[in-house]
């Protein structure tokens, strides 16, 4: 399969504006799994792999987009598991528990954002959307409910293992080994900022001792900001720094709704918050 694939999700969106690709998709014949032909039943794909980078359920109902994707993250190293049913899907992450999920928005049953919200209840693991919704609040819904980042159809399957190895390198630090800090400056492993208490090797947060469920990204925004105390961040600047994207290639309003979902969750006033502060016209700082 040729590197360059790129994936063209074919169904229009009720509502929607979806991108659309004029030449027939050409994409190499993949390897047989166990589940070929039945959606509902997860394949491991990958099992041979004894040194896996971690374990990746990808959910998608078009057969063709979950098996590329599948496929090019085996080859990537990492364990996957597919499936193309929504239902299946919510079922399953009742009783496994992945290092992070590709999950498509638009599937039959129980869609991806009925999935998400169930699974935030529960887990903080790591999710990747992907939507042929191109309209700004289409994926604000998404990050809103807990999404950690979002790729728009169509798409390579390159860029979304680069998206997944992203994610995982912000979540799982420890996998990283020993110089997995020699990046970025040296902070505490605890650090306390008033009723906030930010355990960094625990990748835990709580205040006034009562422990607040953050997502990945939510904890590595906070924990960005505040290792540099009173320094402003532009949403530019967090989109590379925090999310290894751009604003060519990510909206910057994932930042803001980032932003505003931990304020939620850690501010006695969202409106009036104590921590991170807006500058306006520039971006963000960390108030200690």
């Amino acid at each position: 399969m040729s590197a360059e694939a790129v994936v063209v999700m074919p169904r229009s969106v009720p509502g929607a504006s979806v991108m659309t690709q004029t030449k027939p998709t050409t994409i190499a014949k993949l390897p047989a799994s166990p589940s070929a032909g039945d959606p509902r039943s997860p394949s491991l794909i990958g099992v041979e792999n004894t040194t896996s980078p971690g374990t990746v359920l990808v959910v998608d109902d078009e057969p063709t987009v979950r098996d590329v994707v599948a496929e090019y993250l085996r080859r990537e190293g990492f364990e996957v598991h597919a499936l193309g049913d929504g239902a299946a899907a919510d079922d399953w992450l009742e009783t496994h528990a992945p290092d992070l999920v590709v999950l498509d928005v638009m599937l039959p049953g129980v869609d991806g954002l009925t999935i998400l919200k169930n699974l935030r209840q529960r887990s903080a693991v790591p999710v990747i959307l992907l939507t042929a919704r191109v309209e700004e609040v289409d994926r604000i819904i998404g990050l809103e409910l807990g999404a950690d980042d979002y790729v728009v159809k169509p798409f390579s399957p390159r860029e979304v293992a680069a998206r997944v190895r992203t994610v995982l390198r912000r979540t799982q630090p420890v996998l990283a080994g020993a110089g997995a800090g020699a990046s970025r400056p040296e902070v505490d492993e605890i650090a306390t900022f008033g009723a906030l208490r930010i355990d960094r090797r625990a990748r835990e947060v709580s205040v006034d001792g009562q422990l607040i469920t953050l997502t990945p990204k939510e904890f590595d925004l906070l924990d960005h900001l505040a290792s540099s105390p009173r320094q402003v961040f532009s949403r530019r600047q967090l989109l590379v720094q925090v999310w290894d994207s751009s604003p060519d290639y990510q909206d910057p309003a994932t930042v803001t709704v980032h932003v505003g979902r931990l304020r939620q969750k850690l501010e006695a006033d969202a409106d009036e918050p104590r921590w991170i502060v807006t500058v306006w016209g520039v971006g963000y700082r960390f108030e200690p």
